[in-house]
């Protein structure tokens, strides 16, 4: 049947699963081609992954992207790094790796930051309510 890769990658609360197998360079995330994916800067975010690695790598494998939670950037970053690490991992090339963390750190570490959460005596994690006596 041939080599397939399963990777995940999180951004948030994003969770992206992506299988790779060889393939002519399709690329798919909850079912639909990513060519017609509706947010642009999403398409950018994933399509990054692809200029850094080459295009000849992409025409090898397909790539079924299944992503739940988080927001339309969260959900395209989480994807970007899923993408990233089942590269490396189905080409076995550490160049690779290398070139992504030149580009950027977090495609293939991850960002481990994540949202405040909300504390008692005002409505958001920081801000308080104010006093109106003194």
């Amino acid at each position: 049947m041939g080599k397939v890769i399963v990777s995940s990658g999180k951004r948030k609360t994003a969770i992206a699963r992506v299988t790779i197998k060889k393939g002519k360079g399709r690329v798919r995330v909850n079912g639909v081609p990513l060519e017609i994916l509706p947010n642009e800067l999403s398409r950018v975010k994933v399509n990054e992954v692809f200029s850094l690695a080459g295009e000849e790598m992409r025409n090898k494998i397909d790539i079924k992207a299944n992503v739940r939670g988080g927001g339309v950037i969260g959900q395209a970053e989480a994807i970007r790094t899923a993408i990233a690490r089942g590269l490396i991992e189905y080409f076995e090339d550490m160049s690779l790796k290398e070139k992504f963390v030149i580009y950027d750190k977090t495609i293939v570490s991850g960002d481990p930051r994540r949202t405040e959460p909300k504390h008692f005596g005002g409505r958001s994690s920081r801000s308080r309510f104010q006093k109106s006596y003194r």
